[in-house]
């Protein structure tokens, strides 16, 4: 069992820059690859991007390529979503997720998410 919980979410203005946290519990958390989702409000939600357990690999939405990064720190147990140049489009509930494998888009552990806000 893999217990996850965001932090780092908070109000920031057009243009700025929020790193998001993802702590997880558990010895087994370089085995999971993980990803980061977000919802804003009325919509369903939606990927940002993946890493994988080793953190050699990355992927992105394209929404998001060039303006966020994902990285992890596996001895900390913990991932983490770099922001840049945020936009009011970027306002959203941001979850993190580990999964058993890369690249499969299946995801068995959820946290309870970090709301992100950008005012324009």
């Amino acid at each position: 069992q893999v217990q996850l919980v965001e932090s780092g979410g908070g109000l920031v203005q057009s243009g700025g820059s929020l790193r998001l946290s993802c702590a997880a519990s558990g010895r087994t958390f370089s085995n999971y690859a993980m990803g980061w989702f977000r919802q804003a409000p009325g919509k369903e939600r939606v990927f940002v991007g993946r890493i994988s357990g080793n953190g050699i690999m990355t992927y992105y939405a394209d929404s998001v390529k060039g303006r966020f990064t994902i990285s992890r720190d596996n001895a900390k147990n913990t991932v983490y979503l770099q922001m840049n140049s945020l936009k009011p489009e970027d306002t959203a509930v941001y979850y993190c997720a580990g999964g058993k494998y890369y690249g499969s888009g299946e995801y068995d552990y959820w946290g309870q998410g970090t709301q992100v806000t950008v005012s324009s």
